[in-house]
């Protein structure tokens, strides 16, 4: 695969420094995870985690039995771009699409679970095994909230922990709830799900405290307009509903209460963004739509024009800046106030629902197929400002993460520290480096 052009990804048909220090240069945006959005939290796109009925596994580096050294594979000869900081080599490749939710740690995510590492060596510190059915995607959701991770046994939720000084927990839900839990994500505090079974057709949604202190509360979903629930990471959460069917609505409800907050026209949704200000929705163009946050009220949308053929990826916005990636590697920004087009840069690449890009206070990280590296965007001015790549072999596009402190990429089986945000030097031309 080459540069321009060329390189083309399939796109996804519709379905629904190096020492610690306090997060910092991160903001929020995308498909929610974590605070309320500011210019210097972190941005994950909407964070959910669902898993069901887990049989756990957890190992320490202190106080238990050390992970099973990987298997040997082909390191890259040279990478191009900053100096990292340290490099895992893990011994299947990574799947980071299941990680939905924030954690304050580097994650090895892979089918069989997820390895935490030492933000400042890379080396693994603890390992969950919670492995993705067989008959399920690759990117099957793995939930995290408030540094636990979530799943369900027969009427309960469990909660195990991954990182801080948090507790697990294993909780029922009231009998009279039904059956069967899908957990659908978590935010501000929350863990959100749905159960259903038995003559109950349409189910139940329910909230629970993340911290384990019980339920917080369950209602009957309605009629028409809640079979698909999205979690929005705004601080104190709220979840975005919708039906299969054309003639629907959307609903924003309040992650708090569960009660609707308000409902607008359904257009085919299939994912959703928000800052302080809006929720993002897609079009029934292939564009993108702001919606007021308070109301639901349109504000401004973005549409392919004539002749034009492209569909929008979930946005990330900054509370100043909303960033629009296009399959057709076409990035512009606007103006989150009107929508108004104020820069705009070409990838030397195509994109689809794989990309996860990442917004910092300076710049957009976006990553790219496996030969095309990772491309930092300057988000002032829409410049290019550098690349990381490696020489290879992969086959899987890159990943770009952040512990809110430190900047991470990969593919494949490889992952990369690039050092404290913002990247720390080598941010003119792209310089190879021999590892």
């Amino acid at each position: 695969m080459g540069s321009g052009d060329e390189a083309s990804w399939q796109w996804d048909e519709d379905d629904g420094g190096r020492a610690a220090g306090a997060p910092a240069d991160v903001v929020s945006g995308g498909d929610g995870d974590g605070p309320r959005p500011t210019r210097r939290r972190l941005l994950t796109g909407a964070g959910v985690l669902a898993a069901g009925a887990a049989v756990w596994g957890v190992s320490r580096a202190v106080g238990g039995s050390d992970p099973a050294p990987p298997k040997p594979r082909p390191l890259p000869t040279r990478v191009a771009g900053p100096e990292p900081v340290w490099v895992h080599q893990g011994s299947e490749p990574m799947t980071p699409g299941r990680l939905r939710g924030r954690l304050f740690a580097p994650v090895y995510v892979t089918r069989a679970g997820l390895h935490l590492l030492d933000p400042e060596t890379g080396a693994v510190t603890a390992t969950v095994e919670e492995r993705s059915p067989g008959d399920r995607p690759d990117d099957f959701p793995l939930f995290v909230e408030d540094g636990r991770l979530f799943t369900v046994s027969t009427g309960h939720v469990d909660a195990r922990t991954l990182v801080g000084p948090t507790a697990g927990w294993s909780l029922p839900l009231p009998p009279e709830s039904g059956g069967s839990i899908t957990l659908l994500g978590g935010a501000g505090g929350q863990v959100y799900g749905r159960v259903g079974g038995g003559s109950d057709l349409r189910g139940s949604l329910f909230a629970m405290d993340a911290g384990g202190r019980g339920l917080t509360w369950s209602r009957r979903a309605a009629d028409r307009g809640e079979t698909s629930v999205a979690v929005l990471d705004t601080g104190a959460g709220r979840l975005l509903a919708w039906d299969a069917e054309p003639a629907s609505r959307v609903t924003l409800l309040e992650g708090l209460t569960g009660r609707p907050l308000w409902s607008t026209e359904h257009t085919g949704t299939n994912w959703s963004a928000v800052d302080q200000r809006h929720v993002y929705l897609p079009s029934g163009t292939g564009g993108v739509r702001a919606l007021r946050f308070e109301d639901g009220a349109p504000r401004w949308s973005v549409n392919p024009g004539r002749g034009e053929e492209w569909r929008a990826l979930p946005p990330l916005s900054d509370g100043f800046q909303v960033y629009l990636l296009r399959d057709n590697g076409l990035v512009t920004a606007h103006a989150a106030d009107g929508g108004e087009q104020l820069w705009q840069y070409r990838l030397p690449f195509r994109l689809d629902r794989r990309c996860r890009p990442l917004l910092t206070s300076t710049g957009l990280i976006v990553p790219g197929p496996a030969d095309a590296g990772v491309h930092f965007v300057e988000t002032a001015s829409g410049r290019p400002f550098t690349t990381f790549t490696d020489s290879g072999p992969g086959v899987d596009v890159w990943s770009v993460s952040s512990d809110g402190v430190r900047l991470y990429v990969g593919h494949d089986t490889i992952l990369y520290c690039l050092g404290r945000l913002p990247v720390p030097g080598g941010l003119g031309s792209p310089t190879p480096a021999g590892r």
